[in-house]
């Protein structure tokens, strides 16, 4: 049995499905503190142990929910395969992008592109979806594209972190939605699909002498190990905690890792916060109150369109 189909979604809120999703924002949050702990390890040699590590743990979740069934048959479906690599691929370097931003100082960067991120979302809907965008989400791109404008104005070229991390972070959920299995055996079988290469780089960096794991040095080896866990268990909560909660809610809730990302490099990084960044921030979150706010608005309106139907549909039926 599938994540989707263990149990029906219920229309409202969770109090499980809150906290779940909680706790997996609140590790993204405080992610930064690890990732920059190992700022002196290769982003490649981390993102190998960022997969390695994970495939034990995520095995081990599905084997204890007992959902390795849809795992199964995905390994024998080779088109299922095909999409997964992509997801994959996609997924790995959003998570090179972000490793290096943290080690290299630009833990800003990686706050403001996600921050762009579900603006990017709806974008990429109506460019490949067709979806129509209100008045509302307009403006809401507009003052993201304005920021972008400013912070490039301002270094001399694109926010490429930024950029990096709403495009590759994008696309794969994007893509993810498309993959017919559960998120939990999804990221299982993306970690195992990029098993094989990150395996080998570890070996290979053994051979050669650059390794930083089991060479002496306990503190490497356990952060390491680590990325495991860090990797796995903030994904897979939030896959479960998504199902339980309004769309609405997760919408509102995104917010609190960019947030988060953002206070650490502010105020324990002590990364430079200048006027660009200033002004750009501000234009970012006004941004976001009006696409939450509409958002919000939207789905009220619905939910008393929906309440109206079946008043209307429960005197009829008298």
């Amino acid at each position: 049995m599938s994540d989707q189909t263990a149990a029906a979604p219920q229309s409202g809120d969770s109090l499980p499905g809150f906290f779940y999703a909680l706790a997996a924002y609140l590790l993204w949050g405080f992610l930064p503190l690890y990732m920059k702990a190992l700022a002196h390890v290769p982003p490649v040699e981390v993102i190998a142990h960022r997969i390695l590590w994970s495939v034990p743990i995520a095995l081990a979740i599905l084997v204890a929910t007992g959902r390795t069934a849809d795992l199964k048959r995905a390994l024998r479906t080779p088109k299922m395969l095909g999409m997964a690599a992509v997801t994959a691929a996609f997924v790995s370097v959003n998570w090179g992008i972000y490793v290096w931003a943290i080690g290299a100082g630009h833990a800003l960067d990686a706050a403001l592109g996600y921050y762009i991120n579900p603006l990017f979302s709806i974008l990429l809907g109506s460019v490949l979806l067709r979806e129509r965008l209100n008045a509302a989400q307009w403006v809401a791109i507009g003052l993201a594209a304005i920021a972008v404008a400013i912070l490039t104005w301002d270094a001399g070229q694109l926010p490429l972190v930024a950029l990096g991390l709403t495009l590759t972070w994008g696309v794969y959920a994007f893509l993810k939605k498309w993959l017919p299995i559960g998120p939990n055996q999804g990221f299982t079988l993306e970690v195992l699909l990029l098993t094989p290469p990150a395996l080998g780089y570890v070996i290979w960096l053994g051979a050669r002498g650059e390794s930083h794991f089991a060479q002496g040095v306990p503190y490497d080896t356990w952060l390491l190990v680590g990325t495991g866990f860090v990797t796995a268990i903030p994904l897979m909560l939030y896959a479960n905690g998504a199902k339980w909660l309004k769309l609405s809610t997760i919408a509102i809730m995104q917010y609190i890792a960019p947030t988060m990302i953002f206070l650490t490099a502010v105020f324990i990084f002590g990364e430079p916060f200048g006027r660009a960044k200033m002004i750009a921030f501000p234009l970012i979150w006004a941004a976001l109150v009006i696409y939450t706010g509409a958002m919000l608005l939207q789905a009220r309106e619905a939910r008393a369109m929906r309440r109206s139907a079946e008043t209307a549909g429960a005197v009829g039926g008298k």
